[in-house]
């Protein structure tokens, strides 16, 4: 008939694209069925079989390091030296010789800076390198030395106004040289003497503490490692 157009397939080219077609679909539902077993495989492994010791030994190691930073006892220890830019104390330094801090305390405009509540020590000495005598030149009997030292507390909790209204929390006064028959002044006339004091408080977080002294004194401070020192520990 005119107009009419057919299309004959070679049987041979048809059953080839059929074989073909066939083996991609087989080849993709053995994929798929692969698969499948395997996330079967893997549920069943890791929900009957025994935990591993090793495994646990480290979970159980690393919660302990974690309660035992968790549970750090906060602590400070501070060195100091006499600065010409400080009149009336010690300057204290917290990364020189045995100085460390740790814990939430620190060291801040010369002060100590208390993190949170709680039950601390404090705890401080200073020495001092003085020069005096029991006797004058001229028989006369001179004075003795002073010296004092004091550590003072500042805290919200005591109610005042005044951002710089600080109390004192230890305080001591000791005589510099005693006029006994066995007391000796080393080769240069000098005579040493330290104080030290400590005590428990209770404080507050953001108390702040410093320490004080005469300002006359401090040119004679004992600079040598380990004589002035300042540090909180938590209890």
């Amino acid at each position: 008939m005119e107009g009419e157009c057919k299309v004959t397939l070679d049987p041979t080219e048809a059953e080839e694209k059929t074989c073909k077609s066939s083996r991609r679909t087989t080849i993709l539902l053995t994929f798929m069925l692969c698969l499948a077993a395997a996330a079967a495989a893997a549920v069943l492994f890791f929900n009957t079989h025994p935990k591993n010791p090793e495994a646990d030994g480290v979970r159980s190691d690393l919660h302990h390091i974690l309660r035992e930073v968790s549970n750090l006892r906060a602590a400070i220890h501070l060195e100091g030296e006499h600065s010409e830019s400080i009149s009336d104390s010690v300057e204290w330094k917290d990364q020189v010789d045995q100085s460390h801090f740790q814990g939430g305390l620190t060291l801040k405009n010369n002060e100590i800076r208390i993190p949170r509540n709680g039950l601390y020590f404090v705890y401080s000495q200073v020495a001092f390198r003085v020069s005096c005598s029991s006797e004058a030149d001229d028989g006369s009997s001179k004075p003795l030395v002073n010296l004092s030292h004091t550590v003072l507390r500042w805290s919200k909790s005591y109610g005042y106004r005044d951002a710089e209204h600080y109390v004192p929390i230890l305080h001591s006064i000791r005589t510099a040289c005693q006029k006994t028959v066995s007391s000796n002044p080393d080769a240069d006339g000098k005579w040493f003497s330290a104080i030290y004091m400590g005590a428990v408080f209770n404080l507050k977080a953001g108390d702040r503490l410093k320490t004080k002294m005469e300002q006359n004194m401090l040119e004679q401070l004992e600079d040598a490692s380990g004589n002035n020192f300042f540090g909180v520990f938590a209890l």
